[in-house]
């Protein structure tokens, strides 16, 4: 199982919410990059950033910060949050993403996502089926959808997803554990492979997800909040 750090962007700094709620705003630290090199120096590969900015406004706007720790570190990114259109994914690979998660724009816009998809190749997009009591949530999580999220991945499955980042909005920023039961759920009914994110809150966590089946774990303030150290991370064997 693979471990991804995450890095959210507001305003150009790290922060982290809780339950993605913007007037919870936390800063970890002023400038990304640091944050970057330190994942990269503990042995980390991947990196999970989230431009916030982006989300809320609907288009890229943080593609600076990541073409900086893209250019000045070997992490592998993935990139999200405010990509709408053909010229906000252009962007955010020719700034250096590895691969773009999408979720807003794979309820809103199905026909573009898709297109993505046939362009870019399944390995490179990422499905974002972030939800609230298993309904998907849009636009920074600041609207819900009669969506349910299992129903939601198996159409996108259909249509050629294959990776997925599933974030239970109640968890996330909250240190009490993960959706284990959802992500069995999804498991059981769907062939992608499967992120898990929020809520994760110790190295048993991780080690639970592992078993469930899960092809990665995101984790953000665990570490920022020194739940979990980049030490222990680093020597896990999962």
């Amino acid at each position: 199982m693979r471990i991804i750090p995450a890095i959210d962007i507001i305003n150009g700094r790290c922060v982290r919410l809780t339950k993605g709620d913007y007037n919870t705003e936390k800063i970890y630290r002023e400038d990304p990059l640091d944050a970057a090199k330190e994942f990269e120096d503990a042995g980390l590969e991947y990196l999970h950033l989230v431009d916030l900015d982006g989300a809320k406004s609907s288009r890229i706007i943080n593609h600076k910060t990541l073409y900086r720790i893209a250019s000045q570190t070997h992490l592998k990114v993935d990139f999200g949050g405010g990509l709408k259109s053909d010229e906000d994914i252009r962007i955010a690979f020719e700034n250096g993403a590895g691969q773009i998660t999408g979720g807003s724009i794979a309820v809103k816009n199905p026909e573009i996502f898709q297109s993505w998809l046939q362009q870019y190749g399944s390995s490179k997009i990422i499905l974002g089926a972030d939800c609230n009591d298993r309904m998907i949530a849009t636009h920074g999580w600041l609207e819900s959808s009669s969506l349910d999220v299992i129903d939601f991945i198996k159409e996108y499955e259909k249509k050629g997803v294959e990776y997925v980042i599933c974030t239970d909005i109640s968890k996330d920023g909250m240190l009490e554990g993960t959706s284990n039961e959802l992500y069995k759920e999804i498991l059981e009914k769907n062939r992608v492979k499967l992120i898990a994110s929020g809520g994760v809150s110790s190295v048993e966590d991780l080690y639970e997800l592992e078993k469930i089946g899960c092809e990665g774990v995101i984790i953000g303030k665990a570490i920022y909040e020194g739940k979990i150290s980049l030490k222990e991370l680093s020597e896990i064997k999962i």
